[in-house]
């Protein structure tokens, strides 16, 4: 693979205007594309086959009047006991007709009627039946209903429009520029030189771009959730940025070395492009592998992100050697291009003359092993048994709110504080209590009429007596009589461990009839069956990670127990972020800091994606660090200077890739919604505890401990495991061979 790679940077360098021109045309088409086939993004959070799904299906087929989205007005009169007098009823009345009127809406229920009015006389509900799906209202619908009682309003009346017609999508601002910015700083810190750090990111942001302007082109076909172009953004950057870094400070590395820049991008690409190669891989297969769950929008969020990083790889090699091929030695630093011979052009670029001749020998300058990873490399190394130790000891008290995690779909009570969605639920809450937030929805569908009219009074009288229901609402009926919905209003909030259990309670109450179907439903519901089978494929799937950690380290490293212990370490690494996330944005300890007011239960796809997510950045340090080691190793160093080695040339790369993606990561945090606000800061703590503590530390630290027989691997598996090549081995033999044909 280093082989073909070589082949691949030196080609991109020295058809470089054309390969600039051929992403420049995919970056405009997909571009335009994206402006006229753009779909509408949806939070469809959907499970197939679960009951609270069947019963949606069935509600749509037999009953689409009420299958549509709904949504709730809260109103508070201006004093207790309004809502007694004629002039308080006459507001309440006026404002129902008026929602009933609204586009999109089939109906409006009179609060009077069904008994949604607070016992102090100032609270009351209207409920509003939308002819559609919440992800098919329009933006006109969606404004119109959220200007309801506006006259009401100016007769001192609070009115707060709510419900699931009113769930938003996260807008991607300026905020996320703040991480750029740090990132953009990182670059320019870390090669001294505004051209090489410049460059990167115009190169990251190429790649993001394409992938971005792809995905929304695609969005008219296929159903985005909300957060899955967040999720691609957020992945794209990051390792776009990382992977543009590895190439071009190898690069570097090699002009130092006296390599002309077009021997320079090949070698490049050849050896730290083989391991972006694998890192990309390990990182698509982790997000892709999200389909197993077999939740839909999961599964389009783990290909969504998979697709960036796919082209975030793609133009790793072939656009960013292009783009040194234009930078030429400018980006080296000043003093350093002064002390390089000059075998290029005045510009600074490859000569064209030289292009398709490989580069003689050159002496390589003396190498400098007095940075800071050498430094560190040694220490760790020298007290290698108490950094394992504390570096355990540390990482597990960390972990220890792990167990306590609790999972659920996101609810308007953890929507940023003064949004429309969080005043309604606010004012629901302080009116009739947390229940009427989270209301549950029992379809009665029989053969005849006559079955679900006799059933509704037995289901009725079995739901009314299951612990913790508040209150049964009287049933509404489809035209032909064959189906009912009742409304369930439960004691507790829609993310309380009690209203999961009454959701239990109630099917099993129900689930003895046999001439009817009983099913309940709801976005509570459905919120719970999701984190439930979230909950139960997290071990299949994390088993699945670590199982394909071991299996690719092995083809890399030919050992056994490098990948042993990369795989305990991401392990560590899972642990220790699951717990810090959960003590902040569970248990609300220094919640403040990230700017959340309201903490709760984590939503129920981010255990999931982390563990995707991090496997592959974790297995992209790993590769970087490890595969120095083994290369020195296999040249003759002793197993403890080969992991100084690898440690000192690779410490200043890795620590700038981590914080570059802690950055980007981070910058996400600065969103009001607490869903992205969460998935930024579980990965920026992910990233920094992997990168500073496991890689950078503790795997040292036991590379050092092990010695050669970190190394070893029986003669029959070396013999059939395929060799990839990520050390450039091959692309060594391979230019040894020529070499004599080239003095």
């Amino acid at each position: 693979m280093a082989t073909l790679l070589y082949r691949l940077g030196r080609g991109s360098m020295r058809r470089r205007r054309l390969v600039a021109a051929l992403w420049l045309v995919v970056l405009v088409g997909l571009g335009l594309g994206a402006a006229t086939l753009r779909g509408p993004i949806a939070d469809n959070f959907t499970m197939p086959g679960t009951e609270s799904q069947r019963a949606l299906d069935l509600l749509a087929e037999q009953f689409p009047a009420a299958s549509g989205a709904t949504g709730t007005i809260a109103v508070k009169a201006p004093a207790d006991g309004a809502l007694g007098s004629p002039q308080g009823q006459a507001v309440v009345k006026e404002l129902a007709q008026e929602a009933a009127t609204l586009p999109g809406v089939v109906g409006a229920v009179d609060p009077f009627q069904v008994g949604a009015v607070s016992p102090d006389g100032r609270y009351a509900l209207v409920q509003v039946q939308f002819a559609t799906g919440a992800d098919e209202v329009t933006d006109a619908q969606r404004d119109a209903y959220e200007r309801v009682g506006e006259r009401a309003e100016a007769q001192g009346w609070q009115v707060s429009p709510g419900g699931e017609v009113l769930n938003s999508v996260p807008e991607v601002g300026s905020t996320e520029a703040i991480g750029v910015a740090v990132a953009a700083i990182v670059l320019v810190v870390t090669f001294g030189s505004l051209v090489a750090a410049g460059m990167t990111m115009l190169n990251a942001l190429i790649g993001v771009g394409v992938g971005m302007a792809g995905l929304f082109a695609i969005s008219s076909v296929v159903d985005l959730s909300s957060t899955a172009p967040i999720l691609a953004l957020m992945l794209g950057l990051a390792v776009g940025i990382d992977y543009s870094l590895f190439i071009t400070s190898r690069y570097r590395q090699n002009l130092i070395e006296g390599l002309p820049p077009d021997e320079a991008v090949g070698r490049a690409v050849g050896t730290a492009g083989s391991a972006v190669v694998f890192a990309g891989a390990t990182v698509v297969i982790a997000l892709a592998g999200l389909a197993v769950v077999n939740i839909p929008f999961l599964t389009v969020m783990g290909l969504a992100a998979a697709a960036t990083v796919t082209i975030a790889v793609l133009v790793a090699i072939t656009l960013q050697p292009a783009l040194l091929g234009f930078a030429g030695r400018r980006v080296l630093p000043r003093k350093l291009r002064s002390a390089l011979p000059a075998t290029d052009g005045a510009d600074g670029t490859a000569d064209a003359s030289r292009a398709d001749t490989p580069a003689g020998p050159t002496v390589a300058a003396a190498e400098d092993r007095s940075g800071f990873g050498f430094r560190w490399a040694h220490a760790v190394t020298r007290f290698r048994v108490p950094v394992i130790l504390v570096g355990l000891l540390g990482l597990g008290l960390l972990a220890l709110p792990a167990p306590d995690m609790r999972l659920a779909l996101p609810d308007a009570s953890t929507a940023p504080a003064g949004s429309p969605a969080r005043e309604s639920n606010d004012l629901i809450t302080a009116g009739f209590g947390p229940g009427f937030t989270g209301r549950l929805a029992v379809v009665v569908a029989g053969d005849t009429p006559q079955e679900t009219s006799a059933a509704v009074p037995q289901v009725t009288a079995l739901i009314q007596g299951t612990e913790n229901v508040l209150a049964v609402a009287p049933p509404q009926l489809s035209p032909d009589g064959r189906t009912a919905l009742l409304g369930v209003v439960p004691k507790t909030g829609p993310t309380d461990e009690a209203t999961e259990t009454l959701v239990n309670d109630v099917r099993a109450a129900v689930g003895e009839f046999r001439d009817v179907d009983v099913l309940l439903t709801g976005a509570t519901a459905i919120g719970i069956d999701v984190s439930e089978k979230l909950s139960d494929a997290l071990p299949v799937y994390l088993l699945l990670v670590v199982g394909l950690s071991v299996l690719l380290l092995m083809l890399v490293f030919r050992s056994l127990l490098v990948p042993v212990k990369a795989a305990l370490g991401f392990l560590l690494t899972v642990a220790a972020t699951f717990g810090i996330t959960v003590a902040v944005f569970q248990q609300g300890h220094l919640a403040d800091l990230v700017g959340l007011d309201t903490p709760g239960p984590l939503v129920s796809f981010l255990p999931i994606l982390l563990i995707g997510i991090l496997f592959g950045l974790a297995m992209d340090y790993e590769v970087f660090l490890v595969s120095r080691m083994r290369e020195d190793f296999v040249h003759g160093d002793t197993a403890q200077q080969a992991t100084i080695n690898g440690m000192g040339h690779g410490a200043r790369v890795v620590t700038a890739a981590a914080l570059i993606m802690i950055s980007v990561f981070g910058g996400f945090v600065f969103l009001d919604d607490p869903v992205i606000k969460s998935m930024g800061f579980a990965l920026a703590i992910g990233v920094a505890i992997d990168a500073f503590v496991v890689r950078m530390t503790i795997v040292p630290a036991v590379m050092s401990l092990l010695g050669r027989s970190a190394w070893w691997i029986p003669r029959w598996l070396d013999k059939i495991l395929p060799n990839v090549d990520i050390e450039g081995e091959g692309l060594r033999a391979h230019l040894d061979d020529k070499a004599p044909a080239r003095t």
